[in-house]
């Protein structure tokens, strides 16, 4: 579990998915930059006092933000406008996910776990 296993992750993805993932990648550290960078359920995730808080892969048609929680997303009208299932929500290969989106979606599954 490590930086370098998201690194490798995220290499072996084709553009722009890659490029896409690396900015929301960046976004999550920017709003937690002492997240410990791991794999959870063989996908890059993110851990704050030994808790997933956020968690993102990539599948043919489709990115996905995991907020490791299945009550996050149905808290926050503003996703109304995403396909999302209770535990994932999914965005294009080549947007990535509004900075304001990424906050809105820790701030919500860091007040669940208490942090």
């Amino acid at each position: 579990m490590s930086v370098k296993e998201i690194d490798d992750y995220l290499a072996g993805l084709p553009e722009p998915k890659r490029s896409t993932l690396e900015q929301l990648r960046r976004d999550i550290l920017a709003l937690q930059p002492a997240a410990e960078q791991c794999i959870s359920y063989a996908m890059p995730a993110f851990r704050v006092e030994g808790k997933v808080i956020a968690g993102f892969a990539a599948f043919k048609n489709h990115l996905a933000y995991l907020p490791h929680s299945g009550q996050v997303i149905g808290e926050i009208s503003e996703l109304n406008d995403f396909v999302s299932t209770k535990g994932s929500l999914h965005f294009a290969v080549d947007v990535p996910l509004p900075a304001s989106i990424v906050q809105r979606l820790i701030e919500v599954r860091m007040q669940q776990l208490g942090i």
